[in-house]
């Protein structure tokens, strides 16, 4: 049954990001969009006792209009838009989870899937730096919980190339910090023992990197690394107190 819902909700999500676009398709005559077309390759090294970590090359879609944002897993319907403030609806897919085989230390759980996540967000941007806040709940009901951030940004130019470098604060509620981290009673076993997560705090530190190619041709790469909360830490599915990210993509803007 669970399996038959998740396309479902994923051909609604698509739906509803095309739905918004053509929506908006007569304001952006007047007010200007662009969009593009690109690929990224991203690896994320998770935090799971010896996961099977992959690098993935994945299709990237960008989009910018008066009233919409699409930058790639991220939907986003704006409310209010200035050139300091601004508030949105978004909807966003994390690729959070994993399947038993992912791991021979998951073998036994039951997987865990990635979700959509729904809320609101805002960013204020000022002379020193950019703030930005998020909360999201998730929207495909899978760990039923609920996620916020809260970061802080600068950009710095030189040339063609532009470094932004970040910080943020990740708060995850118990319910997520359970489905992603937890091991219930049926999955305990001699080597893993039952734990219940609680709610955490990641500390997330990053920069962004990105170099223009040609005029319409962009270049990208994108280094983090996140603390992890001492209630994912001390899930006996962990064996690091940190999880580092890659991301390297290339946009054509048409």
């Amino acid at each position: 049954m669970i399996s038959n819902v998740r396309p479902v909700v994923r051909a609604g999500a698509l739906a509803l990001g095309i739905l918004t676009l053509f929506s908006a398709q007569a304001d952006e005559d007047r007010q200007g969009s662009q969009w593009g077309l690109g690929l990224v390759t991203l690896y994320d090294r998770k935090p799971y006792r010896s996961f099977d970590n992959k690098a993935k090359a994945l299709p990237f879609v960008f989009y910018d209009s008066r009233w919409v944002s699409l930058v790639g897993p991220t939907l986003d319907l704006k409310l209010l838009s200035t050139d300091s403030l601004s508030f949105s609806a978004r909807l966003h897919y994390a690729g959070d989870g994993y399947e038993p085989d992912d791991s021979p230390d998951l073998a036994g759980m039951a997987e865990r899937k990635a979700s959509f996540w729904v809320g609101g967000a805002s960013s204020w941007k000022t002379d020193l730096a950019t703030l930005s806040v998020e909360l999201l709940g998730d929207a495909s009901r899978k760990s039923k919980g609920k996620r916020a951030s809260l970061g802080i940004e600068r950009e710095f130019k030189a040339g063609d190339f532009d470094f932004t470098p970040r910080l943020a604060l990740h708060r995850f509620d118990g319910k997520y910090v359970n489905y992603y981290y937890g091991v219930s009673a049926d999955e305990s076993t001699s080597t893993r023992r039952y734990y219940l997560g609680k709610a955490t705090t990641n500390v997330e530190a990053g920069v962004r990197i990105g170099y223009s190619l040609a005029p319409r041709h962009k270049l990208s790469l994108d280094l983090s690394t996140i603390r992890l909360g001492s209630s994912i830490k001390e899930s006996p599915l962990v064996e690091r107190s940190r999880q580092d990210g890659v991301r390297f993509g290339y946009l054509y803007l048409f």
